[in-house]
């Protein structure tokens, strides 16, 4: 494919979602790393203009870096469809369903992939019921956000009200998880192939939003330290969790594995970061992909997901 096979093509990023901030500087490190290259790439925020406006200034392909609603979670997937836009990573039902975690984990549960024990929590939950049956500490989230915007890590039942209300502001759906004492990995995937692992370590509680995109005393370990057989084996269980929901084109797997090395898969972000500090153009590096060529594999994959074959 040449780069004048791509035509005109939107970075979608911003959006209306929670990560909005997140998914800007994403778009612009995206932006930029195309225009290197010499693609016709412009920048578009589905929140100060109209889809349509994909069609009206005859835009050829999307590349999707919205993150979280109205972007990661099939909305905007479906709108292309319509569009008949050609659009970077998962379609409709499987960026649904990544973004759902409590649904996403009933499917991994059905096909045997470990996932945390976990319930949905409500206002009237017996809270220390979920203590006892879950164990503490426990991870609260709302089902529906990334970037693990209103999680708390709740070590006492006291707590346990305050952080449900924090991510209920975020959505109605709540899940109480038990934590995984142990090793926190992320499994980029491109294509049909996993990138190298990252470990992940923080002093914070977890890895949580400051540590992602603000904090300076996260490590990133790649090589991860597994040895390499160990590796290849997470690797593939990380890719049949991303196969499982249905996910194409490119994303990641996060997990962890407990003291003894099991894994136990958390989620699957469908339009991971980009920023400079984002992982998946990490374990990329580590692979000898640049940035920009990275852009480039993931803008080829680009298609529709009722049309067949990928455009190109």
């Amino acid at each position: 494919m040449t780069l004048g096979d791509f035509g005109k093509v939107a970075v979608l990023m911003g959006g209306r979602s929670a990560e909005r901030a997140v998914s800007l500087k994403s778009g612009e490190r995206v932006l930029a790393a195309l225009k290197a290259k010499d693609v016709d790439a412009h920048a578009f925020d589905p929140k100060e203009r109209g889809i349509e406006a994909l069609l009206t200034e005859r835009f050829d392909r999307a590349f999707l870096i919205l993150h979280g609603r109205y972007g990661e979670d099939g909305t905007v997937q479906g709108a292309l469809e319509l569009l008949g836009i050609p659009y970077t990573g998962s379609g409709v039902l499987a960026s649904a369903l990544a973004m759902d975690k409590w649904h996403a984990k009933l499917v991994w549960q059905a096909c045997g992939i470990p996932t945390p024990r976990s319930e949905l929590l409500a206002h009237g939950s017996d809270m220390q019921g979920v203590a006892t049956r879950l164990g503490l500490p426990l991870m609260v989230k709302p089902a529906n956000e990334g970037s693990s915007i209103g999680m708390t890590k709740v070590k006492g039942v006291r707590d346990l009200p305050e952080a449900y209300a924090l991510a209920a502001n975020y959505d109605r759906v709540v899940i109480a998880e038990a934590f995984v004492d142990g090793v926190e990995l992320t499994a980029g995937v491109l294509g049909d192939k996993p990138l190298p692992l990252i470990k992940l370590e923080t002093p914070r509680e977890f890895y949580d939003y400051e540590a992602k995109y603000q904090a300076n005393d996260t490590r990133y370990l790649i090589p991860c330290g597994l040895p390499p057989d160990a590796e290849r084996i997470v690797q593939d269980e990380a890719l049949f969790a991303f196969n499982a929901l249905g996910c194409s084109g490119w994303g990641r797997v996060d997990l962890m594995l407990d003291r003894s090395g099991k894994p136990y898969f958390l989620e699957v972000n469908t339009s991971p970061g980009m920023t400079d500090h984002s992982l998946v153009p990490m374990a990329a590096r580590h692979a000898g992909l640049s940035f920009e060529d990275l852009c480039l594999r993931i803008l080829e994959s680009a298609r529709l997901e009722t049309g067949g074959d990928r455009v190109g």
